[in-house]
């Protein structure tokens, strides 16, 4: 079935310097740039991030979510509490070919990480709409909606912590313990701060409410050092007897962010120890188990997981330094590119399993070589998503198995993060580098920069 919605930001029309020879000498006549890819992207794939943040803002960016089980009311209405049957509602609902949300009476919201993810994508719709010549009057204006997120996001961090956090807002039943609406965790932390401060440029008061996520991740999810560097705990319900390093990377990937901003050797010196712990940890492999002991999780060295890790070192070789992981991330790059993704851009699962070939590995795989400056492999990717996750323009399913498909869009698994990396992308094609590699900045924490993009 085809959308109903057509497009209606019109299409960039590149500068003649953008596009000739002339103007790179590693191009063609055809616009293929240094990187590999079609300078002419923007054309190609814009009406398709048009149409993407069309469905979410259509829908005031609420919708079905990874591991929301929790929230049927079916469930909710027992007389009974117990774990088992949380658990088997809330994978029965996550785990089933079908989507039986309407059949457990789910209540839909708008995700905490989502919100940040849709906000950065507007912002970066901007960007690449202040280039474009528009056939008609623009269908929204980008910065509102971007503003209207941020505040958002201020609005419901979770309260009674040491700073500014968020976390899924709905229960989610672990084996050891059950989350709580108001339980935050780093992950969803990172993305609402790393979305504020691209925010600053709109209002600065949005980077100092990010600047406090500082205190959150020192104070309530214990930073401590260890022998390798340090640790911090995913979310305040962790167990005590495993770890898990790719949200570590991310809190590590929050300061870097900051620091970038504020420019406090504090964030720097943080970011530096807990990325110390994690790259101490990488196998001869190249990637990253999920937990460790590695026993402790059923994931092994998945695809989208990996790509946290990567991208986090990525930040900080661009930000801070580019020699003190070169080798890590060299050896990451080399077991993400070929072990975790096939040539024709589809996505493995893990080290071991192709299927299933999920949507949030492709999209991280897009924004990892996209900042890598791989904008041909990155093009790969999207052009596989294109064709085998999009049943019509702008909507996207959450992921293909060998003999089927799962077709439910995941608001912010599907929708928010294809909007965020396909955004990046484009701006990346559009001005031929990767996003945040511009040299005079590596290194830099100069709060001007934020946001230009």
């Amino acid at each position: 079935m085809q959308s109903e919605y057509i497009p209606r930001i019109g299409v960039r029309r590149l500068s003649r310097t953008a596009t000739s020879r002339s103007a790179d000498p590693a191009g063609d006549s055809t616009g293929e740039n240094r990187s590999g890819t079609d300078a002419r992207a923007v054309e190609r794939y814009g009406p398709a991030l048009e149409s993407t943040l069309a469905y979410a803002r259509e829908r005031d960016y609420v919708g079905p979510d990874y591991g929301d089980g929790m929230s049927s009311r079916l469930l909710q209405s027992l007389p009974v509490e117990n774990k088992w049957l949380n658990l088997a509602v809330q994978e029965t609902v996550k785990r089933t070919p079908v989507d039986v949300r309407p059949l457990f009476r789910v209540e839909l919201r708008r995700n905490f990480k989502g919100g940040g993810l849709f906000a950065m994508a507007n912002l970066n719709y901007h960007d690449l709409g202040a280039e474009w010549e528009p056939a008609n009057e623009p269908a929204f204006d980008p910065l509102a909606e971007a503003e209207r997120l941020a505040d958002w996001l201020v609005a419901e961090r979770c309260e009674g912590y040491s700073g500014f956090c968020g976390g899924h807002r709905h229960e989610i039943q672990h084996l050891h313990t059950k989350g709580e609406p108001n339980d935050p965790d780093i992950v969803s932390t990172a993305y609402a701060v790393k979305a504020l401060l691209c925010a600053a440029r709109l209002d600065e008061r949005y980077a100092e409410i990010a600047r406090t996520a500082r205190d959150f991740l020192v104070e309530d999810l214990n930073y401590r050092e260890v022998p390798a560097g340090a640790k911090i705990d995913y979310h305040m319900n962790h167990p005590d007897d495993s770890y898990t390093l790719n949200s570590a990377a991310l809190g590590a990937g929050m300061l870097v962010d900051l620091y970038e901003h504020f420019g406090d050797d504090e964030y720097r010196e943080r970011a530096t120890e807990i990325l110390d712990h994690v790259v101490a940890h990488q196998t001869d492999r190249g990637g990253w188990p999920y937990r460790l002991p590695a026993s402790a999780s059923h994931l092994s060295m998945d695809n989208h997981h990996n790509g946290f890790v990567i991208e986090c070192l990525q930040r900080y070789r661009d930000v801070i330094d580019e020699d003190r992981y070169a080798d890590a991330l060299e050896d990451a790059l080399e077991f993400y590119r070929t072990e975790l993704f096939e040539l024709d851009g589809a996505p493995n699962f893990d080290e071991e399993n192709a299927y299933p070939r999920d949507i949030h590995a492709s999209t991280q795989g897009i924004l990892v070589f996209t900042r890598e400056g791989e904008l041909a492999f990155a093009e790969r990717i999207l052009r596989w998503v294109l064709t085998n996750l999009q049943p019509e323009q702008g909507r996207f399913y959450y992921r293909k198995y060998r003999h089927h498909t799962k077709r439910v869009t995941l608001m912010r698994w599907c929708q928010g993060w294809m909007s965020y990396a396909l955004s990046e992308f484009l701006l990346a094609s559009a001005s031929r580098t990767g996003p945040d590699r511009v040299p005079e900045r590596r290194g830099t924490a100069d709060p001007s920069a934020v946001g230009d993009r």
